[in-house]
């Protein structure tokens, strides 16, 4: 799942929901943000007002095979009409519901024929397997006992593997708000996340140095 959305409250706010309903959520502030995560995403929550470039565009990249729904401020219909013939499956005018918005996206991932809840996944041929709706980890078999940060971590970097993520996104993703003080403790559950994966611990959470971390492993088909 991925929410563009250029107003960081509302874009966490509407990320928040969608984890509550077991979704894998990956956020963007800005078009070119958004045109380089799609090919992660199975529907894209899409706000037309971008800063760098018309949400439009992004739509004509997503619209043909990745389910759309718009989420903007503009309200005629001729605008409607053109974000309908992009490729949008619903157009949701601000101000609206979280709920509602929630709801339209289970209807339009049925209409797709996708998962509307979090899945199983595995990694590495089986190795690591992150279930999310029952919110449990194994590895080589073997339940992993995480902390509530430790999970999140984990689920954050899985969203998209080898995509690298900074020490304040995934600080954003386990507290639900921006908190830079909380960057720097990011190092310390990732230490301990490795520890609990074993002598391959750091090869599976890589660092990359002055950036972040990443997953080292490519999901399974």
């Amino acid at each position: 799942m991925l929410v563009v959305e250029d107003e960081r409250d509302l874009r966490e706010l509407l990320r928040r929901y969608l984890e509550r309903e077991a979704f894998s959520v990956l956020t963007a502030g800005s078009g070119a943000e958004a045109l380089a995560l799609l090919s992660n995403a199975d529907l894209v929550v899409l706000d037309l007002g971008l800063p760098d470039i018309d949400g439009l565009d992004v739509l004509r990249a997503a619209g043909a095979y990745i389910p759309v729904i718009v989420l903007t401020a503009r309200s005629s219909a001729q605008d409607r009409i053109e974000g309908l013939r992009l490729g949008a499956d619903d157009y949701v005018i601000k101000p609206f519901s979280p709920t509602e918005l929630v709801l339209r996206v289970k209807a339009v991932l049925r209409r797709a024929g996708r998962p509307v809840s979090g899945t199983t996944r595995s990694f590495q041929s089986g190795r690591l397997v992150i279930d999310e709706e029952a919110h449990e980890a194994r590895f080589d078999g073997e339940p992993l006992p995480l902390t509530v940060s430790e999970w999140g971590v984990l689920v954050a970097l899985a969203s998209a593997p080898r995509r690298v993520f900074s020490r304040l996104e995934l600080a954003n993703r386990i507290h639900g708000y921006e908190f830079g003080g909380y960057e720097r403790s990011i190092d310390s559950h990732v230490k301990n996340l490795r520890h609990k994966l074993g002598p391959t611990g750091a090869e599976m959470i890589e660092t990359i140095t002055g950036v972040g971390y990443r997953l080292g492993v490519q999901a399974d088909e």
